[in-house]
């Protein structure tokens, strides 16, 4: 049987609002999206656990020091200074080429890449917890106890970068679960489901021929994150080549994405992948509220049915996904035809 995780200390974090058109509007990344998320879980009869604490050596393997001790240490720093109870940056820089700064609006500008990932009292927790989830399901295929496993991952992850926070996104769940299988597995693919490109997914291992990254979304000239996610970012140096993306056009349904996820599957399969992380996004759904694309629940039916085709140790990471009336079915049309087609295979 697939085991889920999931830590109750992942709902402490609520982020309230974020700058949209000029203006601040409400964060969809709430507590109940898990909490909806559950039921799904349950219908499915999974077996729900409470993640073991692995320590901070798995998300350090990912993440900048620096970047771990501002995300600890920045809320009680802001608060000394007069700031307010949530930490926005103010200012970002033109890069991060010179001095570390000093100040906490300085620090927060440099570590967070928008507004949509403010930082309160409780969001290190949060995101610790959140980071252990993805942990224990990567060890639990790690260890051959499972040939699947599924982490109930919020606050989400693949937007965070090694030192940059950013889309609702703190630390990078999906790097932190391969960077695990790569201590066993030689050649681990990343495939993100997500409506939105990975963008700090595809940073962390842009340069690297060990991980595999890919990325099927909506096209980022017109979405979120803008300035990633095109079709021609391919790696660089050792990397060259192992990163692909498929950017959709808005609005796009079930026939476009499963077309370019037969091409990211062909991919996969030509790089040889000993093991996969799927980074499991449902806000490319017909029902999501940010409205990019038009999969529908059969669809991701079809998705979990070729997702589970390439027969391989997978770890599910869950990343977007918003409140609306078909979340929970989505989540449910996907697990259960992904474990229907992975039902013969040995553990």
């Amino acid at each position: 049987m697939m085991h889920a995780y999931f830590s109750a200390d992942q709902l402490r974090h609520h982020g309230q609002t974020f700058m949209v058109a000029g203006e601040a509007r409400p964060i969809p990344e709430v507590p109940e999206r898990a909490e909806i998320l559950t039921t799904a879980i349950k219908r499915l009869g999974l077996d729900l656990r409470t993640p073991d604490d692995f320590g901070m050596g798995p998300i350090a393997a990912i993440h900048a020091p620096e970047y771990l001790k501002f995300l600890q240490t920045i809320h009680a720093e802001w608060k000394a200074v007069g700031g307010s109870d949530l930490v926005v940056p103010g200012i970002h820089p033109f890069d991060r080429l010179g001095p570390y700064p000093r100040s906490p609006a300085g620090k927060a500008g440099f570590h967070m890449g928008d507004t949509s990932c403010p930082i309160s009292a409780t969001t290190w927790q949060s995101a610790y917890a959140s980071a252990q989830t993805a942990i224990a399901a990567a060890c639990q295929v790690r260890d051959g106890n499972a040939r699947s496993a599924y982490a109930l991952c919020r606050p989400p992850g693949h937007h965070a970068s090694r030192d940059i926070a950013g889309g609702f996104c703190y630390l990078n769940n999906s790097a932190i679960a391969a960077q695990e299988l790569r201590l066993k597995y030689d050649r681990v693919a990343i495939l993100d489901v997500d409506l939105h490109h990975g963008n700090g997914t595809q940073h962390i291992f842009y340069a690297r021929d060990d991980v595999m990254t890919l990325s099927i979304h909506a096209d980022p000239r017109d979405f979120y994150p803008f300035f990633w996610g095109h079709a021609e970012e391919r790696g660089q140096d050792a990397g060259l080549g192992f990163n692909h993306n498929y950017p959709l056009p808005l609005g796009s349904g079930d026939d476009a994405f499963l077309a370019a996820l037969d091409r990211a599957l062909a991919m996969i399969d030509h790089f040889s992948a000993d093991a996969v992380v799927i980074a499991l996004g449902l806000d490319a759904s017909s029902d999501d509220p940010f409205g990019g694309l038009a999969v529908t629940p059969g669809g991701f039916a079809k998705i979990g049915e070729k997702i589970g085709g390439i027969n391989l140790p997978t770890v599910l990471v869950q990343e977007g996904g918003y409140v609306s009336n078909t979340l929970a079915e989505n989540l449910f049309q996907f697990i259960s035809a992904f474990q229907a087609t992975t039902a013969g295979s040995p553990e």
